[in-house]
């Protein structure tokens, strides 16, 4: 009698599902692609914050408020309107938006604005301004240091500092071949940017990059034309666009460091020697400003060095520290000195295998800091099989360093305060799951922590470091109520070594039925310095997921050896053959998707961008009876054509590793395709040139295989607005086509 009563109370409940399923709204693309016309609904709601020293302010755009850090309540500071009044009161708006306010001083009612034309300092409390900097037009702000005053300007391609009224031209040789003031090395070994400003901003560290002896790559920029308003009467004239690109074994540039001083006028160089083959980065400078430190790391990338220059004469005063390996030395991190104490700076390295903090004390002869590496002491602070993602800042007043890590699982990103004294930790975060952003408060005392996990689309905590007490400040609702949402899994296969964990995530079709069997598409990346399956909302799965799974398709990603954040055993193993040991571990995933009896094996798709692409035809060309149809995005098909500083970490120069090249070459396997597979690319990918794409065709061509091509005229290597929805529209299409 239970039994049957059990039955006809699960068929009710069946039934009320399958009804209420019925009533829920389904998702377009316009709603999950982030160039969709209404992906601003769909997206979760955020709180935005900054500190004001150790007061958290909200920016609301119109108001700022201060945040009372027990309670979670808000008083209003000042509102746009208002600032404006005190800018210019008998003109019209200045600011349109406060979200980017500054408080730069700690203990002043200062406040930092800019309307894209104009920076104003405004005295809060006094209500008055206290200065306004134009940027005419012409000038490009690269870095403002607000406590001094200081910004950097480009201006033709020539480097300008400016401090109160004076502006000073630090070079008059700038061109596309001369390149003052911005980023360097393609943005490797943790570059992205190009000016460095002393603590106190009366001085600045530049890169000078000569790149007149790279080969130029003959891209073409294809004017914008407005189809809908008189096409005819516009220039339809495609001019040369070459852009400087190194290839892998190919001249590469060379990078010199220059240091101004506002007090005297004057730009001196690093005395670094010959920039031939070497890279210059993770520029720091020592808490009196007279110092500057910096990594200098071979061309080859397995020599790795800190060294110590004199800011004000740019003689070298010393290497500090050498870290080399048989494969590659990856430094991404500057030194940051310790705020008690001057002669102690921490150092981030992986040489024991995963990413920790090391402390390292300077020497002393005397009065005079020492400045040789036997005078540098180092002790390990953190060690595990886990790495140290990040360094929040530091905390003065328990003399500790606020990290965060992966200590807790490879797919969490959690808080922890480090003493300096003995090396222990203490969790920090409110859940101790989860994936947690956070900007920690000037002294160190609280911590702003921003976080998801699968369950949990946005919640916002205040932290208190000295007592380890958490304020919930923010909680998100669901962006996605109201609508059919499919079901996120996650969980472990064994590597192809038979004993690594591999993470993966599962987006189950809509209205999932275990007796059905349904196509599968496996999402891929696969490259260094990505991951794709971690504890944040939903996994991290991509809403193109959501809207694949809504048409019934079983979504499968997998973070194979070669990503990152699990050590550098599991990172290096792709070494000199790129691919190969990555396609092993897919097919690893693809081995449990078939074994479950929802999937249909029969049908079984594969898509990429980049990295993902280069795996995407991979996977499709080494496993031809394997993947039906396959989408790949802005793929790497020869990694002669990739740029030095990448290219060559990886896979040596072409001259060194001749047998690694051929054998990660897709060119040779152009005849191996058996499957739909569709090639997209942006016409002016400066990441991955068209010759890629361009050549592969050629290769198919003579191999009598048949590929599908689209192209995006004037777009880069990845899609921007709307025709990132366009673009989606695409990849959906060829799989509802042929992986039906």
């Amino acid at each position: 009698m239970k039994i049957k009563y059990l039955s006809t109370l699960l068929f009710g409940l069946f039934t009320s599902l399958t009804v209420s399923a019925q009533q829920l709204k389904e998702f377009t693309l316009e709603d999950l692609n982030f160039g969709g016309t209404n992906y601003h609904n769909m997206v979760h709601k955020n709180r935005y914050c900054t500190w004001w020293g150790d007061q958290l302010v909200h920016l609301d755009g119109d108001a700022c408020y201060i945040v009372n850090k027990a309670t979670g309540k808000e008083t209003k500071l000042f509102g746009k309107d208002e600032l404006n009044k005190w800018i210019a009161p008998t003109r019209g708006i200045k600011v349109h938006s406060l979200l980017g306010a500054k408080f730069p001083y700690a203990d002043k009612s200062v406040v930092v604005v800019n309307n894209g034309a104009t920076i104003y300092t405004v005295d809060f409390k006094k209500h008055k301004l206290i200065s306004d900097t134009e940027i005419v037009d012409g000038y490009e702000l690269l870095e403002t240091n607000y406590k001094g005053g200081t910004m950097a300007l480009l201006k033709d391609n020539n480097l300008f500092v400016r401090r109160g009224d004076k502006e000073w031209q630090l070079s008059n040789d700038g061109s596309r071949e001369i390149v003052y003031g911005q980023s360097v090395h393609r943005d490797e070994f943790g570059i992205h940017k190009g000016t460095y400003f002393s603590n106190d901003g009366s001085k600045i560290a530049f890169y000078r990059m000569d790149q007149s002896m790279v080969t130029d790559y003959p891209q073409v920029d294809i004017p914008e034309i407005d189809y809908f308003n008189h096409p005819e009467t516009q220039t339809c004239c495609a001019k040369a666009a070459p852009d400087k690109y190194p290839m892998t074994g190919e001249t590469s540039h060379k990078v010199m460091v220059g240091v101004f001083d506002t007090t005297t006028g004057k730009t001196i160089y690093l005395k670094a020697g010959d920039p031939t083959d070497r890279y210059f980065t993770n520029i720091a400078w020592s808490p009196d400003d007279k110092t500057i430190y910096m990594f200098e790391l071979n061309r080859d990338q397995n020599d790795c060095r800190l060294v110590s220059y004199d800011a004000t004469t740019g003689e070298k005063n010393g290497e500090l520290y050498r870290e080399t390996d048989a494969k590659y030395v990856e430094p991404q991190h500057p030194i940051m000195f310790l705020p008690w104490d001057n002669s102690q700076f921490v150092m981030q390295s992986q040489k024991d295998g995963y990413n920790h903090l090391y402390l390292c004390t300077l020497g002393k002869h005397g009065s005079r800091m020492a400045h040789n590496t036997e005078s540098l002491e180092i002790k390990q602070l953190t060690s595990g099989k886990w790495v140290v993602m990040d360094v929040l800042g530091f905390n003065a007043k328990r003399k500790s360093i606020i990290i965060a890590s992966n200590e807790l699982s490879p797919i969490q990103r959690n808080f922890f305060a480090v003493d300096v004294k003995n090396g222990k930790r203490a969790l920090m975060d409110e859940t101790g799951d989860g994936w947690h952003n956070g900007l920690l408060s000037e002294s160190g005392q609280y911590i702003y922590d921003s976080y998801s996990s699968p369950n949990v689309p946005r919640n916002i905590a205040i932290v208190n470091v000295d007592n380890g007490k958490h304020l919930s400040y923010f909680r998100a609702e669901d962006p996605w109520k109201g609508y059919n949402v499919p079901e996120y899994s996650c969980g472990t296969v064994k590597a192809a070594d038979g004993t690594t964990d591999l993470y993966w995530r599962m987006v189950k079709p809509t209205n999932f039925d275990p007796k059905k069997k349904y196509p599968a598409i496996v999402y891929v990346y696969g490259g260094p310095h990505a991951h794709n399956v971690d504890a944040r909302w939903h996994y991290s799965s991509r809403s193109w997921e959501t809207y694949m799974a809504q048409n019934g398709y079983l979504l499968f990603i997998l973070d194979n050896r070669g990503s990152e954040n699990r050590g550098k055993e599991f990172e290096q193993v792709t070494f000199r053959q790129l691919g190969q040991e990555e396609m092993k571990d897919q097919m690893k995933g693809v081995e449990y998707l078939k074994s479950l009896s929802f999937v249909d094996a029969d049908r079984i798709g594969v898509h990429g961008w980049s990295f993902g692409g280069f795996m995407t035809i991979s996977l499709m060309t080494n496993y031809p009876d394997v993947f039906k149809v396959g989408v790949a995005g802005g793929p790497v098909i020869d990694w002669h054509w990739y740029e030095v500083m990448y290219g060559e970490r990886y896979m040596n120069t072409p001259q060194a590793n001749p047998e690694g090249y051929k054998k990660t070459s897709l060119l040779y396997k152009a005849k191996d395709l058996k499957g739909k597979l569709q090639i997209i690319t942006g016409y002016n990918d400066a990441t991955v040139v068209p010759q890629h794409c361009l050549t592969f065709l050629k290769a198919c061509i003579a191999a009598g295989t048949q590929p599908d091509f689209f192209v995006y005229p004037g777009e880069p290597h990845n899609m921007r607005g709307h025709q990132s929805t366009h673009l989606h529209e695409r990849i959906s299409q060829y799989f509802f086509d042929y992986l039906k």
